[in-house]
C-alpha cells in the first residue's frame, strides 16, 4: 500500500508542466502566478512572447521575468480572480483564448476590485501549447 501511495505521489509531481489544451495552459499560467511559482509561469511563455498591457509592450519572456512578473505574482497572490466568460478558438497549430474576469482582494495595502479582459494567443509546439502573446486590459469596478 505504501508503495502504491508513493508511486501516486511521484506521478503527480511528474505531470507535464504544459497542458494538453490551450484553455488548460492559460489556466496553468494563472495558477502558477497565484501560487508564486515564477519558473512554472515563465515556462508556459514562449521566449519570443509579446505582452501588451496599458499601452506598454514587453517583447520577450526574459524582459517580462525581469520587470513585471514579480509584481504580477504579488498581485495574483494577494487577490482572487474568477473567470466570468471565456472562449477558445483553434485553427491548426494556433489558438486564441479570450477571458473576462473579476478580481478582488488587497495589493500593496489597497483594496482591489476590478474587471479584466485577456486575449492569449498560443502555438502548439509538439504535444504542448505555449503562450506567444498576451493582451491585458482592466478597469475598476464601479
Amino acid at each position: 500500500m505504501r508503495q502504491l501511495l508513493a508511486l501516486a505521489l511521484l506521478s503527480a509531481h511528474a505531470l507535464p508542466l504544459h497542458a494538453a489544451a490551450p484553455l488548460e495552459t492559460v489556466a496553468a499560467f494563472h495558477q502558477a502566478m497565484a501560487d508564486g511559482k515564477a519558473d512554472q509561469a515563465s515556462a508556459l511563455l514562449a521566449p519570443e512572447i509579446q505582452i501588451y498591457e496599458s499601452g506598454y509592450v514587453e517583447r520577450s519572456r526574459n524582459e517580462y521575468a525581469s520587470h513585471h512578473l514579480p509584481a504580477d505574482i504579488a498581485f495574483a497572490k494577494g487577490t482572487s480572480s474568477k473567470v466570468l466568460k471565456q472562449s477558445e478558438c483553434m485553427a491548426g497549430e494556433l489558438a486564441v483564448v479570450m477571458q473576462e474576469s473579476e478580481t478582488s482582494g488587497t495589493y500593496k495595502g489597497a483594496k482591489v476590485h476590478m474587471f479584466g479582459t485577456e486575449t492569449a494567443v498560443l502555438e502548439r509546439r509538439g504535444e504542448q501549447w505555449i503562450i506567444t502573446h498576451l493582451h491585458w486590459s482592466s478597469r475598476k469596478a464601479k
